[in-house]
């Protein structure tokens, strides 16, 4: 079934209530979807029933809420395209009654947008910020499809898997950066007027917008940097300030949207300054830096070179301060360990924090979360977040976890076989380095 938005609704919703129908039977029922659903719909039904969804699945209380949700969504690279986005879909939609989410690159509604009764009715089955509208936790649905495929689409009515949400038709498009990664997607959503090819023509136009914008953004900073003579690009307005950490990367500062790269010494200051909001004394934060002979002048000069980047307001001093907020990564991924959101935290963790500092401070940070998110992950008792651990260069040779992951696999599947083969291989190996060990001790 190959059908574009616009099409004969009535004979999609019949074939897709026919398809539940088979999805609730189950077993070799399911052979019989193949020609009711358009092939996309049925791929990722197909997905979410390998996943473990059920379709009667009711709203829970997870998420992102309050204040964690508003430094994560402040700090995120969607925050400064905002002011576009309102101008080019989310006015205008409004008035006609639709309703506009903002997600970000996992899927995790940022915002909602619309008129006041029927943001609340969105609620109601799902739809509301802070949510994960991922596939594998909702399965089908327009963003959670973007976010898999890096494409446009659209879903219809009983085209989701869930049957909270069938009440709603959502036409998704993705944002990307100018390298091509996926940051955000953006979705209007509502009734049967959604279908119409003119709402996705819609959305994917402000996408391309946004993209251009953050394009232009990046193509300003390299100017900005090459005029500096290798310098870091002053900032004198800090506007939102972010900071990534997690991860091989480059540390990187976001002000007001804008991506600064950051030298691995100023991300050290900084993450050791949003962790103390109390202050730390020049002293103190020597000691947190370099456990040798770090001086206070060295310190000084440090903090000077860093309010060249980020502005003279943002640092108080004696003792050293933050007088404005960093939402840096470590918080979000803290945010989501808080709220049991096992499956967030481990996507937001792109890698240890700074992992080429040998800053005491930063190991103590890196130390810490790492210990947290690999006990949520333990205890989960959740397959995929398991299978995403055991797959990651910390998991990977991780034993206990690879035999939490054994508990969650039916015994008779080809899977737990695979699992039972790497554990007896990671047996062999901590065998033979315990000999070792003994050789060389005796």
């Amino acid at each position: 079934m190959n059908v574009e938005p616009g099409t004969q609704l009535g004979a999609l919703e019949a074939y897709a209530a026919q398809a539940h129908g088979y999805l609730s039977a189950g077993g070799e029922q399911l052979s019989q979807l193949a020609g009711l659903l358009r092939p996309l719909v049925l791929e990722s039904w197909l997905r979410s029933v390998r996943g473990g969804i059920e379709p009667m699945d009711v709203l829970s209380g997870r998420g992102l809420r309050g204040a964690d949700l508003q430094r994560y969504r402040d700090a995120h690279p969607i925050a400064g395209l905002m002011p576009l986005i309102d101008k080019l879909l989310v006015q205008d939609t409004a008035r006609t009654g639709l309703i506009v989410a903002v997600a970000d690159q996992f899927g995790r509604v940022l915002s909602i947008h619309g008129n006041p009764e029927h943001v609340t009715a969105a609620a109601e089955i799902g739809l509301r910020a802070g949510d994960d509208l991922s596939e594998r936790r909702v399965g089908t649905n327009a963003v959670g499809l973007v976010v898999r495929t890096g494409r446009a689409t659209w879903i219809h009515g009983p085209e989701h898997f869930l049957h909270r949400m069938h009440q709603i038709t959502g036409a998704a498009a993705p944002v990307h950066d100018p390298d091509g990664r996926l940051v955000g997607v953006l979705m209007i959503a509502g009734g049967v007027r959604v279908a119409k090819p003119e709402i996705l023509a819609l959305v994917k136009a402000t996408a391309t917008a946004a993209e251009m914008d953050l394009l232009l953004a990046a193509m300003r900073a390299e100017q900005h940097g090459a005029g500096r003579s290798q310098r870091e690009p002053a900032v004198t307005d800090a506007g939102r300030l972010g900071l990534d950490v997690l991860g091989l990367g480059q540390p990187q500062l976001t002000i007001a949207g804008d991506r600064v790269p950051l030298s691995q010494r100023h991300a050290e200051i900084l993450l050791l300054l949003a962790e103390h909001p109390e202050g730390l004394g020049a002293d103190h934060l020597a000691l947190l830096l370099d456990d040798t002979d770090l001086d206070n002048g060295t310190i000084r000069a440090a903090m000077s070179r860093l309010r060249s980047v980020v502005g003279p307001t943002v640092f108080g001093s004696r003792p050293y301060r933050l007088r404005v907020h960093v939402a840096t990564d470590v918080e979000a991924l803290r945010a989501a360990l808080d709220s049991g959101d096992v499956d967030s935290a481990l996507r937001l963790y792109a890698g240890p924090v700074l992992p080429r500092s040998a800053a005491p401070g930063i190991i103590d940070i890196r130390d810490e979360l790492r210990v947290r998110l690999r006990t949520a992950v333990l205890s989960s008792g959740d397959s995929a977040v398991l299978r995403r651990w055991t797959a990651g260069a910390e998991g990977r040779d991780d034993a206990a976890a690879w035999a939490a992951y054994r508990a969650t696999v039916d015994r008779d599947s080809p899977l737990y076989a695979q699992i039972e083969a790497k554990i007896r291989v990671l047996d062999r190996r901590l065998g033979a380095d315990a000999t070792r060990m003994q050789r060389s001790g005796s």
